[in-house]
């Protein structure tokens, strides 16, 4: 890309706030109005098993096609986000998004939520999530952990707000209402959010974290890295698609079962909601101090602790029945489940490079995406079976120390990444 001599920045950007931040904002906005939409689904289990008769696992499949699509088609919006711009495709997202919880708002029966809601959200979060979560890898370098942390930090502030609000929009006006209002608030906030998005600092003629490019060349270099191609086929990519499809079979069934679970124990439904909310809370934690903290002690190792996290406060939901070990279950599995979402882009930004971080999380979130569309799903037919989530929560702990034992026991070293010459990746 060639730069008018008039744009790069000046020698030096002190004294001003780094245009990285402003990134990381959008993405926050982002993540938070699309998440907070897609995880509020728990609040409306009741109102659609209620008014269309149907099962929990036929609710639960509502929940499982967006999570398949949302987390798989950054298969297609990564690479895309990388040629086009990431600003585009998180315009494209949020619009999708708005335009779902409108049809959804208008649906007659389950297999219009189905498409409306299914295809709109799955495909407005899956257009703007990988591409704007990859952009802010590109902005920073030794602060990666944190920036990342913070801006998906979003989905951690969205699962806080969203459900309950939606949970008392639904009791005030009845659950269309409540979706279209949500349509309203993505279309301002989502479309406004999306300018700030920016693809790369080599585009205002910094480097990551803010400095200005050492060279006064005209051209703007490309950041370096791999191709998805040789990412793909690395043994890297094998470990880190191998762990994070075990532990999603299991990692996103409380986001639909946690509050039909609490009701079955007893807990007042306002309370029941107010858990999916302190999952949120947790998980903004989690995003907030895990990121810097990993930062310090090697990403690669906090995120085998994250798995292993996950797998004890989900071993801890299997053995508790009233509302506050249950509150104490999802503060401490959102922190964890907060932690693995923050670290993960940043541990493929580290061996993989910048070049096509987008494409790369996207083609590594199709793991996620599978396991996601299973395990609830599965979790909802097993309780339709025997009324119990025992079994389904012992799976959900089996693959995530699992997915903790892939990432502990591999051993890596730095992968060398440069423009002209693809690096052996082990």
């Amino acid at each position: 890309m060639t730069m008018h001599p008039s744009q790069p920045a000046t020698p030096s950007t002190r004294g001003r706030i780094f245009r990285g931040w402003f990134v990381v904002a959008a993405a926050f906005v982002i993540t938070s109005l699309g998440f907070g939409s897609a995880y509020s689904f728990s609040s409306f289990v009741d109102a659609l098993q209620r008014d269309f008769g149907a099962s929990r696992a036929a609710v639960s499949l509502v929940f499982s096609l967006a999570g398949c699509l949302y987390f798989g088609f950054g298969v297609v919006s990564g690479p895309l986000a990388d040629r086009y711009g990431s600003r585009a495709l998180a315009l494209t997202g949020m619009l999708l998004l708005a335009l779902g919880l409108l049809l959804a708002a208008a649906a007659q029966n389950m297999t219009q939520i189905y498409l409306a809601y299914g295809l709109g959200v799955g495909l407005g979060v899956g257009c703007s999530y990988v591409p704007v979560v990859g952009a802010v890898q590109r902005w920073f370098q030794r602060r990666r952990g944190l920036a990342s942390g913070l801006a998906v930090s979003g989905i951690g502030v969205g699962t806080l707000l969203v459900p309950p609000m939606a949970a008392a929009l639904i009791g005030l006006w009845g659950w269309r209402y409540a979706y279209l209002a949500l349509a309203v608030g993505v279309a301002v906030l989502g479309v406004a959010a999306s300018r700030w998005v920016e693809n790369s600092p080599l585009d205002r003629g910094l480097t990551p974290d803010g400095e200005p490019l050492p060279s006064r060349s005209s051209t703007t270099p490309a950041p370096d890295g791999v191709s998805v191609r040789d990412a793909v086929r690395s043994k890297t990519f094998a470990w880190l698609y191998a762990a994070c499809l075990v532990c999603a079979f299991g990692v996103f069934v409380p986001f639909v079962h946690l509050v039909p679970y609490a009701m079955d124990h007893g807990v007042k439904p306002v309370l029941a909601v107010l858990l999916l909310s302190l999952i949120g809370v947790g998980s903004t934690a989690g995003r907030f101090c895990l990121g810097p903290l990993a930062d310090r002690v090697g990403r690669r190792a906090a995120l085998a602790a994250m798995y292993g996290g996950i797998a004890a406060t989900l071993a801890a939901w299997a053995a508790s029945s009233q509302f506050w070990s249950l509150a104490l279950f999802a503060l401490v599995f959102g922190a964890f489940y907060g932690g693995w979402v923050a670290l993960l882009p940043a541990v493929v930004m580290d061996h993989f490079g910048g070049r096509h971080i987008s494409g790369i999380i996207g083609a590594l979130y199709t793991s996620v995406a599978l396991g996601t569309l299973v395990g609830p799903v599965a979790a909802g037919y097993a309780y339709d079976l025997s009324g119990s989530y025992g079994l389904p929560i012992c799976g959900a702990v089996v693959g995530s120390l699992l997915a903790a034992a892939i990432t502990g026991l591999h051993k890596t070293r730095p992968v060398a990444r440069t423009q002209r010459h693809p690096p052996r990746l082990i």
